[in-house]
């Protein structure tokens, strides 16, 4: 019998947390479904837990392949994926138990081809919800869902710009389930980071709901995210993320002009550079960037000066954000880099202190 969903989990050194996130999926009240365990060349115990899991309940699927990254190890689940929908869940995360029944049958009911669920961040000490300002239940289709879902996944307008933090809120794959034949005939897949630094998952969105024909949301908070703020941005320097981050808008902004997406959709992809200073500017300042102050202050500096940068603050409207936020757009928006520099210092240890 065709498995129901297919629950694609791509696997690399985990052993901390693997055991608790397959407790969550063999015990989904939806039985009909298939675990696709992709583990991406594991050199802890993963795969050892894996296959103990995996003796145990003949609905897991193990893959063993050589690392390439999570982008490889979904698209390996993609192709093996038997199910109706697809979902994703990342190995360091766990699902409530009625997360696929209720998302499953909820997108059988609305004939949804992608369906959507609030998410719950787990920070080990304590839990937040991710708040969505939606009913309990609402459904998008046919233009609605590129002008409302797809376009917010490219970059906000107006108002959205006032609240950062939410910009990428909607653009994860694990708070998703697709309809399988949706993303095989249009041969989605995820790109490489190593390309694109991160947001993957944003760019693969993008892609799908434009082919989306019905978009359901459910305001259940039925995934629990762990937030390594170890493997952040405010702590992981990444040296190249500028030029990786100018590769994404480049695949983002190809695909708008291929579809033939209109202003406004350029409009967003600005706000979403800008708004994504924020990142730069918090990589640059991490702790794990040995360099000194003095070069901390010259890296942000040509980031302000960037022509690329530059081009797109002449556009960026930041009369929308509180104040807190005003005062650091305009510090970008005028490139004054010292204050800049200060400002990301205490961004920085709010997110910390606050979470």
């Amino acid at each position: 019998m065709r498995p129901k969903v297919s629950i694609i989990v791509p696997i690399y050194n985990v052993e901390d947390y693997l055991a608790r996130c397959l407790d969550s999926l063999v015990a989904q009240t939806l039985e009909e479904i298939e675990i696709i365990a992709v583990n991406d060349g594991s050199t802890d115990k993963s795969p050892e837990i894996l296959h103990q899991y995996a003796n145990k309940d003949h609905r897991i699927v193990v893959i063993n392949k050589p690392n390439g990254g999570v982008s490889s190890a979904r698209n390996e689940g993609i192709r093996r994926a038997k199910g109706e929908y697809i979902g994703f869940v990342d190995a360091d995360d766990w699902v409530d138990k009625e997360m696929y029944k209720t998302m499953y049958e909820s997108a059988i009911h609305e004939q949804a081809d992608t369906v959507m669920c609030a998410y719950i961040r787990e920070f080990g000490t304590h839990s937040k919800e991710k708040g969505f300002n939606l009913p309990e239940k609402v459904c998008f289709r046919n233009e609605e869902v590129q002008s409302r879902i797809m376009r917010r996944m490219v970059g906000p307008l107006n108002e959205e710009v006032a609240n950062p933090e939410y910009l990428d809120a909607w653009g994860t794959v694990w708070s998703k389930l697709y309809r399988t034949e949706m993303i095989k005939r249009n041969q989605l897949q995820f790109i490489d980071l190593n390309v694109v630094g991160t947001n993957e998952d944003s760019l693969f969105n993008i892609h799908a709901l434009y082919y989306t024909q019905s978009f359901l949301f459910l305001n259940y908070p039925f995934y629990h995210y762990r937030r390594n703020h170890n493997a952040s941005l405010t702590s992981r320097y990444k040296p190249h993320l500028i030029d990786q981050w100018f590769k994404l808008y480049h695949h983002i902004e190809s695909f708008l002009v291929e579809k033939g997406m209109q202003h406004d959709f350029h409009r967003a992809l600005g706000n979403r550079v800008c708004l994504n200073l924020l990142g730069l500017g918090l990589n640059t300042i991490s702790t794990d960037n040995k360099a000194p102050i003095k070069m901390k202050l010259r890296k942000l500096h040509a980031i302000l000066n960037d022509d690329r940068i530059k081009r797109y603050f002449r556009q960026f409207e930041i009369r929308q954000f509180p104040v807190v936020w005003r005062a650091f757009y305009f510090c970008a928006k005028i490139r004054f880099s010292v204050g800049l520099y200060f400002m990301l210092i205490a961004i920085n240890w709010l997110r910390r202190s606050i979470r």
